[in-house]
């Protein structure tokens, strides 16, 4: 039996993008787990992990961000496949390898085809992490995504979410936690659309702190009196955001371009557009001809001979 939850922080994302997503995914036996959030992210997904872990016929339990909506027809059976191996515990629809923050988009990626929709300049659609130039799934990667988690039985019976996490960097964490004991990541062919802003990081503020919170649990070595390491992850951190900050104007400057290329399509397919394309271009042949007139004349005013 392949189980499905999700965290709702917003009742509404849910109702429109997750919840038809994993309807149309779900088998006739398959539990769906909708929790209302309680505290952070990680506190309600270990909720969740504790109800799917007392299923005996558990297969998988696939994590659903709220703004996501599954589109794939074969989602079960690329499931099964994926973690038909039993080395593999964390499985998801993008992910990266060579990952050392929170920012795992900075290493190499692995992605599916997954869709990013957004809401601004009217609306749209664009490649998910087209910024990254992402690599075909499946692969094994160090950290999948956290918009869609694809746990193992023994994932689901033995790796909690760290709480003391708000909502940045649990997905690496978990990760980092499945393959420090011995078992695998992955990325699979899962399709998806991700319903969101083209903003990658809402709250900067929190997302550095989340960024020096998961540098500072995997370092434990290092001297708690270390203040310069410290200063050093912040920096790190910051930067790691600037260039997040980067890339979402990018997608807003890809967005805008989209916006007037269809408001271009939109007003050169009328037929009061083409009906009038024969004055348009006599009247670029009159400007041209004006134009070579005016650079003649001007060429015969300085060439004339001066008293």
């Amino acid at each position: 039996m392949i189980a499905f939850g999700t965290s709702i922080a917003e009742p509404d994302p849910y109702r429109r993008h997750a919840a038809p997503g994993i309807r149309r995914a779900a088998e006739p036996d398959s539990e769906i787990y909708a929790f209302a959030a309680v505290g952070p992210i990680s506190r309600t997904g270990n909720l969740l992990l504790d109800a799917a872990a007392r299923r005996d016929d558990l297969e998988a339990l696939v994590l659903v961000d709220t703004h996501v909506e599954i589109v794939d027809p074969d989602f079960c059976r690329k499931v099964r496949h994926a973690l038909s191996d039993p080395d593999v515990a964390i499985v998801g629809c993008a992910g990266a390898i060579g990952v050392r923050t929170i920012a795992w988009w900075e290493g190499r990626v692995s992605s599916a085809l997954v869709v990013h929709r957004y809401g601004e300049h009217y609306g749209g659609e664009l490649p998910g992490f087209s910024w990254s130039q992402p690599g075909p799934a499946p692969a094994e990667v160090d950290v999948v995504d956290g918009l869609l988690l694809v746990l193992s039985p023994w994932a689901v019976r033995n790796l909690r979410f760290d709480e003391s996490l708000r909502n940045h960097g649990y997905d690496l964490d978990l990760c980092r936690e499945a393959r420090r004991a011995g078992r695998r990541v992955m990325t699979a062919d899962l399709r998806v659309v991700h319903h969101r802003s083209l903003d990658l990081i809402g709250d900067i503020d929190l997302w550095v702190e989340s960024h020096i919170h998961v540098a500072e649990k995997w370092n434990e070595d290092e001297a708690d009196d270390d203040t310069w390491r410290r200063r050093a992850r912040r920096a790190e951190a910051e930067r790691e955001a600037a260039r997040a900050v980067a890339y979402s104007n990018g997608l807003s400057w890809d967005a805008r371009l989209a916006e007037l290329e269809r408001a271009m399509e939109a007003a050169t397919a009328t037929t009061s557009w083409r009906v009038t394309a024969p004055l348009r271009r006599l009247n670029l042949l009159r400007a041209r001809a004006a134009e070579r007139l005016r650079r003649r004349s001007a060429s015969a005013w300085r060439m004339r001979p001066r008293r």
